[in-house]
């Protein structure tokens, strides 16, 4: 069937896969060679659905993809116990890219004309794919570059465990956002979103810092030096105020031995940060004991013990309002 008389969302994944879809899992399992269950798994832990056996669903370029990864385990370089989870950290970050970069390219084929042609969304899709996937790979090197640099720089401050380190977390989560989103329009609340993930991002990125997520209306980020988190937390809410789109926050900071795996982050001092998040009045930060001790004694922030909070997992929980010194 040539490609006008085929529906234009399977030529449309055609390009986007860069191949046609020519094996069954077992096919491609045999020509990889890939044990059958471990490709299931692996399925699986890339965030598709389970598919029929006999469904000719896969490309030359996945039988290059298991041959890669498999060779990687042989080589000692991707572990087989952790290859799973590797997968699964990079399918989530990149389903969330995949998702914006369709919806990008939808609204320019609509922008060219009311009424597009199968052809002419074709011919859009072959030209916007290679640029995106080109500063895909841009952004990608960018950033492993930062962490080489940053993760030398700090290899000597390394906890005894591999993955533990010793970092500032904060989250900031929007006052109201619930509330506010029932009174707004679709376009208001994708203008109000837009505007958070801008602001945070900046600001986050000015003060040295690193955002591991956003979800929704809170975004939870780190840094390596807690007088860093504290300004970044208190630059947060300053440009959150001056911005009429959008709620007021409240952040809570934690610091301390954290862990860090596949790109996100775990442990006590990230539930601390987030119970602080959760008891911290609109418009201001809270910070946990660590960090309070450490900053007690710089002159550009100022503050105030408040009353032990009594929360799930932590009796006696010392909280600390956090200002900059006037």
């Amino acid at each position: 069937m040539g490609t006008a008389e085929r529906p234009l969302d399977e030529a449309i994944e055609e390009i986007v896969l860069g191949a046609p879809r020519r094996y069954t899992r077992l096919q491609m399992s045999e020509v990889a060679g890939l044990d059958l269950d471990e490709g299931r798994r692996l399925w699986r832990s890339l965030g598709f659905a389970e598919v029929a056996d006999d469904a000719v669903l896969f490309t030359e370029h996945d039988i290059e993809a298991v041959r890669l990864m498999t060779g990687l385990t042989e080589a000692g370089v991707l572990e087989l116990d952790v290859r799973e989870a590797v997968a699964r950290a990079v399918a989530q970050q990149m389903s969330r890219l995949a998702e914006w970069q369709v919806g990008m390219v939808k609204r320019l084929i609509e922008s060219r004309s009311e009424d597009v042609t199968a052809q002419q969304a074709l011919e859009t899709t072959a030209a916007v794919l290679p640029a995106l996937e080109s500063l895909q790979t841009y952004v990608w090197r960018r950033h492993l570059a930062a962490t080489v640099h940053r993760s030398l720089a700090t290899s000597g401050a390394q906890e005894e465990a591999p993955d533990t380190w010793s970092l500032v977390v904060g989250f900031a989560d929007m006052v109201g956002f619930t509330r506010t989103t029932r009174r707004r329009s679709s376009a208001e609340l994708g203008e109000m979103i837009e505007r958070f993930g801008s602001t945070t991002t900046e600001v986050i990125a000015d003060g040295r810092g690193r955002i591991v997520k956003t979800v929704g209306d809170e975004v939870l980020f780190v840094a390596d030096e807690i007088a860093e988190g504290a300004a970044i937390a208190l630059g947060l809410r300053d440009r959150v105020r001056s911005e009429p789109l959008l709620p007021r926050l409240r952040i809570g900071l934690a610091a301390g031995p954290v862990l860090v795996r596949y790109g996100d982050v775990y442990g006590e001092v990230v539930n601390i940060a987030s119970r602080l998040t959760t008891h911290a009045d609109p418009d201001s930060v809270l910070v946990d004991r660590t960090v309070a001790q450490n900053l007690a004694d710089d002159p550009r922030f100022t503050l105030r013990a408040l009353r032990p909070l009594a929360v799930r997992g932590y009796r006696n929980l010392h909280p600390w309002l956090i200002e900059n010194s006037a």
